[in-house]
């Protein structure tokens, strides 16, 4: 018998330790001395327009995501879920806490941005509702490489 306790909660930074190795753990690369690192996670999470938020089960956090409100559109960011735990239904229940999340604070149009690679991300989005945009392309400007 599965004795799986699954939770989703908002993270605080007392968390990034273990945000940072669901982060590693799933694959994801991170920049640790730029936007991933504590200080910015930080500034992050004390605003009203963005959250962590943590897939837990049996107390160990196993699955992260990011969401952002920009004041016009609500974005989905760092979703990753630990290979163990793939497939069980907790990257979907961590977007819909994203997008409850942007919903209430307005957004209409919730997007997220998927490297080509990815395709299980792809997926995940599509099984959601998410609709692929072939003629938008992403274009950055960075002040630095771990920005």
């Amino acid at each position: 018998m599965d004795e799986r306790i699954e939770r989703i909660e908002q993270l605080g930074i007392e968390a990034y330790d273990d945000i940072v190795r669901v982060w590693g753990n799933a694959g994801l690369t991170w920049r640790p001395t730029g936007r991933d690192s504590e200080e910015r996670l930080t500034q992050e999470m004390a605003r009203d327009d963005a959250a962590y938020f943590g897939a837990f089960v049996n107390e160990r956090l196993v699955g992260v995501a990011l969401a952002t409100y920009d004041g016009r559109k609500g974005w989905i960011n760092r979703v990753a879920v630990e290979p163990d735990y793939r497939r069980t239904g907790l990257a979907r229940k961590l977007l819909d806490a994203c997008e409850l999340f942007l919903k209430r604070r307005g957004a209409l149009v919730i997007a997220c941005l998927i490297e080509e690679w990815n395709f299980p991300s792809m997926d995940l989005f599509v099984s959601c509702g998410y609709v692929f945009h072939k003629d938008i392309h992403y274009f950055s400007k960075r002040e630095s490489p771990e920005a």
